[in-house]
């Protein structure tokens, strides 16, 4: 499940995320139609991950859409377009879906936005993507970790130990804020421990590659070795429709091989 986020703060509004399509965002700025009138409205991408940015054509041209720098980069990716071009064979909800770029980018380790009652720092968290921006609302001790935390667990950008490096080191920026509440955009939970948890698995399972004698590394892969398999790993909730289940499975499996490539490069990420 997808979700985003929206904050009301004296000086403007704030949409965290606009979802997959069009249509969705259109129906999102509809329920808060009310509370968009009287302020204007920002919008941040926290990463160019379709299922979080392409509504952004429903948007008013006006509207100002916060990224980090490294987006652009992704967006300036021939594959970009190909991801879209091929969604938009498969299912027609794509078919009105138009790739709008951010209009403001950051660099560096971060951004604040000034609302009055309330701070949005705008936090380079990356290790799922590149691009990837958590928001911290110090005020009320909130953290809109996006995909960065993720519940059961989060995923790895690619299996290069540096993703996996900088996932863990972004995951324990989050958890050093002290955060009350930790939003996710997967997985239904605001319990901070959630953070200490993904960092927990990671941990579980840079020690079970370590315990593997080397050749068998090398030789046999563990991907699919018994005690290497999720579950070994995390609790999964029986009611877990199964279409999620193999989605977190995918995860794992990434996260795994990012793991066996940080061992047997002698990288340390946590």
């Amino acid at each position: 499940m997808r979700s985003t986020a929206f904050l009301c703060a004296e000086r403007f509004n704030v949409l965290v995320d606009t979802l997959a399509i069009p249509a969705l965002c259109a129906r999102a700025l509809d329920i808060l139609s009310d509370r968009l009138r009287d302020k204007p409205l920002v919008v941040i991408n926290s990463h160019m991950d379709w299922d979080h940015f392409w509504g952004n054509s429903a948007l008013d041209d006006n509207t100002q859409i916060i990224a980090h720098d490294e987006a652009i980069r992704r967006l300036d990716d021939p594959g970009s377009e190909r991801e879209l071009a091929e969604k938009r064979s498969r299912e027609s909800r794509f078919k009105d879906v138009k790739i709008v770029r951010p209009t403001i980018t950051f660099k560096g380790q971060g951004l604040s936005l000034h609302g009055g009652d309330l701070t949005l720092e705008l936090l380079h968290t990356p290790g799922h993507t590149p691009d990837h921006v958590a928001v911290w609302i110090p005020e009320i001790r909130t953290c809109l970790a996006v995909d960065t935390v993720e519940h059961p667990i989060p995923e790895v950008w690619s299996r290069s130990p540096d993703d996996l490096r900088e996932l863990c080191a972004s995951i324990k920026q989050i958890r050093d804020l002290y955060p009350r509440h930790v939003v996710l955009a997967h997985g239904q939970t605001s319990d901070p421990q959630v953070v200490d948890r993904n960092l927990d698995y990671f941990t579980e399972l840079r020690d079970a590659v370590a315990a593997v004698e080397y050749a068998t590394v090398i030789q046999e892969g563990l991907d699919e070795k018994r005690g290497f398999e999720l579950e070994d790993f995390v609790e999964i909730d029986p009611e877990m429709p199964l279409e999620t289940k193999a989605f977190y499975r995918q995860c794992h499996r990434s996260n795994l091989n990012a793991v066996v490539a940080a061992h047997l490069s002698g990288v340390e990420f946590l």
